[in-house]
């Protein structure tokens, strides 16, 4: 049955007030595995998500969608009304935070016989279908969309998933992007001065986004503009800038930066122009010219802890344009539409073997900052950015993206609390989601194996709770087959 937006936020605005668990439609109903009001974890493994090492032989009680207690197997026994799961042999973890997480997707790349894009330029498709469910299939509990094409699309996904109308992670809307005169792709607002950036921001905070994203050609006056009329409504702006340098956003005040300084602070670029992008090989190429441990790289990881500006690692989009990688994946594969499945191994094919090494090198060098920025106390968060050349999917990428984080120089338990705790500490959400304590809401991921000693199992998801409810990940990823790309 259809329901108005309104009806069902009303239904989620009701059941938060209540402190009630909205119960899920039908639709919702044939994802679920365990649909109790009081479940037993028992013999489980704990990676908690706080940094610390696994713990053996856990059990945990949830109740009415939280966590009420958490100790020894031994210690610890089970109320007689439980359900109760023997666990043995698997792990149990926080729900994964993704911190850039789009509903969007390049489902297809359109472009000439040289390879150059074809007019109106680059188009990304909206995948409100498909994306939500395999992001909570993956043990992707709560998103930061990080840039919206369709923000009213993506607003009304989130009430739908309050609502319990259909499947999918908890959403923070990030609003359309904050973008210059010569947008990247025709489906993006281009900001006309500073008084259209407040506006902009203003209205879309009214509308219900969470926050903001200011793009590539962004201008110093507009990108101010824009971080004061959010930081007037109590919100945050990130930033994958290029236009703009990151010690010129500092200075501005952004919250946070989105991929990391080696692909999008154009600082070090020897023909940087005050608010215009220099071309990408320029400021790529004066990267790889810095060194990590060297006084200007140093000095602006000091100045991004001191400001307690936040890093969000995105490696799985850069990763592909280094030949062969990433490993291909018949989950991935099986996933997506025909058309997206061929457009994507056709640009995998046609992925250059760079002199020197250079993709590899630009890769190295934005893990080895990401390493050295956590050294010194920043805030890293995570996600996938579901892009590039469409090979990078909702979920998929986000299991990725902790694998690529283990060879930056992370252990598998620190990649996890980047992933988790990280995320739900800048969202202001840490007292609710990010870790497994007693007190949260039972958001967690049970998977086959020990992530905490090989990271790639976290890929064997099996059960994912959120609010206490747990969705069989098979069934999730196996109902959006074929559909990435389409819907």
């Amino acid at each position: 049955m259809f329901l108005p937006w309104r009806t069902t936020a009303l239904l989620a605005t009701l059941g938060a007030v209540l402190g009630a668990q909205v119960r899920p439609s039908a639709e919702v109903r044939q994802f679920l595995k365990v649909d109790a009001p009081v479940v037993a974890l028992v013999h489980a493994r704990v990676v908690d998500g706080t940094g610390v090492a696994a713990r053996e032989d856990q059990t945990l009680i949830l109740r009415d969608g939280r966590i009420e207690a958490m100790g020894a197997t031994v210690s610890l026994t089970p109320p007689k009304e439980a359900q109760v799961l023997d666990l043995t042999g698997h792990t149990v973890l926080p729900g994964l935070v993704g911190m850039h997480n789009h509903l969007f997707y390049t489902h297809s790349i359109h472009s000439d016989e040289k390879g150059a894009a074809v007019p109106p330029g680059r188009l990304f498709a909206e995948i409100a279908y498909s994306a939500p469910r395999l992001y909570l299939a993956c043990g992707v509990t709560t998103i930061r969309t990080t840039g919206s094409l369709e923000p009213y699309t993506d607003l009304n996904i989130k009430r739908q998933i309050d609502a319990g109308l259909m499947p999918g992670p908890k959403m923070e809307v990030t609003g359309p992007y904050l973008e210059g005169l010569e947008p990247m792709t025709p489906q993006m607002y281009a900001l006309r001065g500073p008084e259209d950036a407040k506006r902009f921001v203003d209205f879309w905070a009214d509308a219900g986004v969470t926050s903001f994203k200011a793009y590539m050609n962004i201008r110093r006056a507009d990108l101010g503009a824009a971080i004061q009329a959010a930081h007037a409504r109590g919100l945050k702006v990130t930033g994958h800038l290029g236009s703009v340098t990151w010690p010129e956003a500092l200075a501005l005040g952004i919250d946070n930066f989105e991929h990391g300084p080696v692909y999008t602070d154009t600082q070090f670029a020897p023909d940087k122009k005050p608010d215009v992008g220099p071309p990408v090989s320029s400021s790529w190429g004066a990267w790889l010219k810095v060194d990590v441990a060297g006084p200007e790289v140093q000095q602006l990881i000091r100045d991004l802890v001191a400001k307690k500006v936040a890093v969000t690692s995105t490696l799985p989009v850069f990763e592909l344009g280094i030949p062969g990688r990433p490993p291909l994946q018949p989950r991935m594969l099986a996933a997506m539409s025909a058309e997206s499945k061929a457009s994507y191994l056709t640009a995998r094919a046609k992925v250059p073997a760079l002199p020197n090494g250079r993709a590899e090198q630009l890769l190295k060098k934005e893990m080895a900052f990401e390493l050295a920025f956590v050294k010194a106390g920043g805030l890293l968060l995570a996600g996938p950015d579901p892009t590039g050349m469409g090979g990078v999917l909702p979920g998929f990428g986000d299991h990725r993206e902790l694998a690529l984080l283990v060879e930056a120089g992370f252990t598998p338990v620190e990649a996890i609390h980047i992933a988790t705790a990280n995320g739900a500490a800048f969202l202001g959400r840490l007292d609710r989601i990010g870790t497994v304590e007693a007190g949260k809401q039972a958001d967690l991921v049970v998977v086959k194996g020990d992530p905490s000693k090989r990271i790639e199992d976290i890929e064997n998801v099996v059960t994912v709770f959120k609010d206490g409810l747990g969705y069989d990940s098979a069934r999730l990823i196996e109902s959006v087959r074929g559909h990435v790309g389409i819907r």
